[in-house]
């Protein structure tokens, strides 16, 4: 069994000149690519995206783990309803060689503590559905699914004022 990572030295870092080439060298498992985008198209929408983009490297010590990327306060469907706005996690990806040591749970209970600072009392995230998708993964952390689909893929939920840490 592989060691937790070590709470200590466990951040996300803003995503700079100085560590992209390091988030652009994380690689999933190759039979996770199809449920994921690389963190270069990550970059690039989070560029045309501007500031409802939220990229950070996840980091454990000085060693790059993984990678996240939140949205913030983005339309949800302007056609059906303008005013619905939502926060939530866009992409997630963890390292093939750094899977199953609690990076992805600290990832999106990072993203949730700062959806809570910026005053948003949910958690969007989509996931491809399948045996091989990550919809165990946030149904443990406690994602109820919404009944919606976005493009082909399931839309779940969770509130971030839950005391619960997911």
């Amino acid at each position: 069994m592989t060691a937790p990572p070590s709470r200590t030295g466990l951040r996300l870092e803003k995503i700079t000149p100085a560590n992209v080439d390091a988030a652009l060298a994380l690689r999933v498992h190759a039979h996770q690519e199809r449920n994921v985008a690389p963190v270069a198209t990550s970059l690039a929408e989070a560029y045309a995206f501007g500031e409802a983009a939220w990229p950070r490297l996840i980091v454990d010590g000085d060693r790059p783990v993984g990678f996240l990327m939140a949205f913030l306060d983005l339309p949800w469907d302007e056609e059906r309803d303008p005013a619905d706005r939502r926060s939530g996690l866009w992409r997630l990806n963890i390292s093939a060689d750094a899977q199953g040591r609690g990076y992805g749970g600290f990832a999106v209970a990072a993203v949730r503590e700062e959806l809570r600072r910026r005053g948003a009392d949910r958690l969007y995230v989509t996931w491809h559905p399948g045996e091989d998708g990550p919809g165990a993964f946030y149904r443990r952390l406690g994602f109820r699914t919404t009944g919606e689909v976005s493009g082909d893929q399931t839309v779940g939920v969770i509130d971030t004022t839950d005391p619960q840490d997911g």
